[in-house]
């Protein structure tokens, strides 16, 4: 894999879509901020455009995850991708298609409804062992993440490269991002258990934090994301036979 002038990656072995799965993830979390921002601030609401939004990014998510999930491994070299990339991006996936599924088939409803929070809530409260799992599961990749120093980009990666000395500062900054993303998916059971009680919604202080990190963290992945595409094409240029 290395030669004397530098290290050469058979790509032919090593498909990835971390990139894509990375902007999508992104982007769906910072839509499901604003979506839920919007309801409970009252605001004009448009399921059906919040539908073919998910949808889109479900539908990206899911395909992507499902075939690193299956292809075992999938890529040669770091066949924990498979369980750190995959898994998650397939979950969340199929997550955001059950929401474009029913904003687009309760669409006329929820847009007459006084409290379409409610609506929404109930549904969607009995996700929550899902939502459980899944957040469990991400704080343990990032544990994993530091403990086994993963991440770390090659002194050919543009940019992420000059980390490489540093393997622990990417894997730090990525191992954050998944136990964070799992934090935020453990309190989306409570939020939808408290307002499928029919309470009317109020953005008090624990909802502002919870915005804030799912709006926060798809923020991040939005930027790291686009980022990528430039580190990883650099990647590729820098180490093909």
């Amino acid at each position: 894999m290395e030669k004397e002038q530098g290290l050469i990656i058979d790509w032919l072995n090593m498909p990835t879509y971390n990139t894509i799965m990375c902007l999508a993830v992104g982007a769906a979390f910072c839509s499901l901020a604003v979506m839920g921002k919007n309801i409970i601030a009252k605001e004009k609401i448009d399921p059906t455009g919040w539908s073919l939004n998910l949808g889109v990014l479900g539908t990206l998510l899911f395909f992507t995850g499902l075939h690193m999930t299956l292809t075992w491994p999938l890529a040669k070299y770091f066949p924990f991708d498979n369980i750190v990339f995959g898994e998650p991006s397939l979950a969340i996936g199929a997550i955001l298609l059950a929401f474009s599924f029913l904003f687009w088939k309760d669409s006329a409803t929820i847009k007459t409804l006084d409290n379409p929070i409610s609506h929404i809530s109930r549904i969607f409260r009995h996700f929550k062992f899902l939502f459980y799992g899944l957040g469990l599961a991400l704080i343990a990749i990032g544990i994993a993440g530091v403990k086994y120093q993963l991440f770390a980009a090659p002194p050919e990666e543009p940019i992420s490269g000059q980390f490489a000395e540093y393997p622990m500062v990417e894997a730090i900054f990525i191992s954050g991002l998944w136990a964070l993303t799992g934090l935020a998916s453990l309190l989306v059971p409570s939020f939808f258990e408290k307002y499928a009680a029919d309470i009317q919604p109020q953005l008090d202080t624990f909802t502002k934090v919870k915005y804030g990190l799912v709006y926060g963290l798809g923020f991040i992945f939005l930027l790291f994301g686009a980022f990528n595409y430039f580190t990883h094409i650099g990647l590729i240029v820098n180490t093909m036979k």
